[in-house]
């Protein structure tokens, strides 16, 4: 089974969609170190992709340190954590971008937006701090 979904109608190409998603995956610990990771082949035939763009997914992947590769044994997720408080900030900042331009144009406010992230928080982990 593959722990990710890609978007072929987001106009991000597919390797950095697919990159994004395993990073995700490891950030929140859906992935740990030490599982193993699809197979190029396995990757392209769960997400209907060429095998080049799983495979150039998996090589950026690799080169940044989260996955190893043993020939004959497979891929795993590596050990070394990779700096999570920044990686997590890169990431949270790709993904609020366009939320954050569709509220600027309906003409909402900062204090409204951060009301309603505070609030949609609350909702979703409700046992959970605040930080500020």
């Amino acid at each position: 089974m593959i722990p990710f979904r890609l978007n072929p109608q987001s106009g991000v190409p597919v390797h950095e969609q697919l990159v994004q998603a395993a990073k995700k995956a490891i950030l929140s610990g859906r992935l740990r170190p030490g599982d193993p990771f699809p197979s190029v082949r396995t990757l392209a035939a769960g997400l209907k992709i060429h095998a080049n763009t799983a495979q150039r997914a998996v090589s950026i992947l690799k080169q940044e340190g989260l996955l190893d590769i043993q020939p004959g044994i497979g891929t795993a997720v590596a050990a070394r954590a990779p700096s999570a408080r920044s990686e997590r900030t890169r990431l949270i900042r790709a993904e609020m971008e366009p939320i954050l331009v569709e509220a600027m144009h309906m003409g909402a406010t900062l204090d409204e937006f951060q009301q309603l992230v505070a609030g949609e928080w609350q909702r979703l982990a409700p046992n959970t701090k605040q930080e500020v």
